[in-house]
């Protein structure tokens, strides 16, 4: 029962530093209000807790105007399987406690003001199957990580600042339906192994300096 509730106790801290030292700006005053110490953290807005160990498993808090940055201490959230944090104002970068979760499968940060690269820690999310950080500030090139990435079934990256090449690995993940990197500032040709990902049926890479022919016919269901 000590360890549970020391469980218990390490995700409350990592919300509550959200919370008080992170959000500088909750106009409808959700989390202050609604996150209080006087109830269970598994009855808060945005947040869903396991059945078995009563952990966080999500946490979305999307569409509610909050600005600041990303809380280191969300790493923390051992049991966390989604995190959403999209259509807000969350400015600077990643931070790197983030790789902490393993069981992650959804990642999403699009429509903020978040920069600097995309981390490589994101590489180590081995249970990734949705990557949304569209409509930010990130640049830096595309890393090399998605050959291990086999479960991801979605990378959406339009509107950022992203440059460079396009890496050939992207073309080695076995379940991409969704890739979309549009409007950044991608240059050469698309790989054409991309072409052979047989569960592909989406992909998008307008608004770039790219050159060359790529035919795409999306898989039939």
């Amino acid at each position: 029962m000590a360890i549970s509730m020391t469980n218990f106790t390490t995700d409350q801290f990592a919300l509550l530093a959200l919370r008080t030292s992170v959000i500088t700006l909750d106009p409808h005053n959700i989390l202050a209000t609604n996150w209080s110490t006087t109830t269970s953290l598994c009855n808060w807005i945005g947040i869903t807790c396991s059945v078995r160990h009563q952990r966080v498993k999500t946490l979305n808090l999307s569409n509610i105007g909050l600005s600041g940055i990303i809380s280191p201490q969300l790493g923390n959230l051992s049991f966390l399987v989604e995190l959403d944090l999209s259509n807000n104002s969350f400015h600077g970068i990643l931070p790197q406690q983030l790789g902490s979760l393993r069981r992650l499968k959804l990642l999403n940060f699009g429509y903020n003001k978040l920069s600097g690269d995309i981390p490589t820690w994101i590489g180590d999310s081995h249970e990734l199957q949705h990557l949304i950080l569209k409509n930010n500030n990130f640049s830096g090139f595309i890393p090399l990580f998605f050959s291990n990435m086999s479960k991801l079934e979605t990378l959406d990256w339009n509107d950022n600042l992203i440059e460079g090449h396009i890496p050939g690995e992207i073309g080695r993940i076995p379940n991409l339906q969704i890739l979309h990197m549009a409007s950044n500032r991608l240059l050469g040709t698309i790989p054409l192994i991309i072409s052979n990902i047989p569960t592909l049926e989406s992909i998008s890479f307008t608004n770039n300096s790219l050159s060359g022919i790529f035919l795409f016919f999306p898989r039939s269901s």
